[in-house]
């Protein structure tokens, strides 16, 4: 099917799925479901996560049914938000996983190899700098910060999780990030 005709296929879609056809969603949703998977299979070999971000997408398309019209290209949006849900359930399942941090890689799946590769290898560098750095901090200054910028933990968790009171992990944080500062500058 020509881009064309299928961009126009799908505002007519969308339009009637506005105005309450469920038969117009179930159409988009066969229209889209194989470009998805193909899209989604560069990121993650996880099939049953993938089927499952992908329906997550379509609940939320259904559920915003009336915001929809707004939406000029409709397979950006789609693949977007899958995108956006995948990391979600990426981020999630490295931040509950017992795996210790400094053993978590990410790896994105791209068509182009020499992209890849020069993407691995800044990676790399920065995460050997990042550890490099994190290793002039004591435990305890590495264990907050990690727990305040890498799990996104709110200060009360951090207190509760680290037994410290409030100010006392503000000052950790202080000091260890201070301690960052001057060890990237030299």
């Amino acid at each position: 099917m020509s881009t064309n005709r299928l961009k126009e296929q799908t505002r007519k879609l969308i339009a009637q799925f506005c105005e309450g056809n469920d038969e117009a969603f179930a159409q988009l949703y066969d229209l889209y479901i194989q470009m998805m998977h193909s899209y989604g299979t560069k990121i993650t070999q996880d099939e049953e996560l993938l089927k499952d971000c992908i329906h997550d997408v379509f609940v939320k398309v259904y559920m915003k049914r009336g915001d929809k019209n707004s939406i000029t290209n409709f397979s950006s949006y789609l693949i977007i938000s899958l995108k956006n849900r995948l990391l979600d359930e990426f981020r999630r399942k490295t931040f509950t996983s017992e795996d210790n941090i400094d053993n978590f890689e990410y790896r994105y799946s791209t068509t182009s190899v020499e992209h890849d590769y020069l993407s691995d290898e800044h990676q790399n560098l920065q995460s050997a700098q990042v550890a490099s750095l994190m290793q002039k901090l004591t435990r305890r200054q590495r264990q907050a910060i990690t727990l305040y910028y890498i799990e996104q933990r709110k200060y009360d968790e951090i207190c509760n999780i680290m037994q410290m009171n409030y100010h006392s992990v503000r000052n950790l944080m202080h000091r260890g990030m201070l301690k960052l500062r001057e060890a990237a500058r030299s």
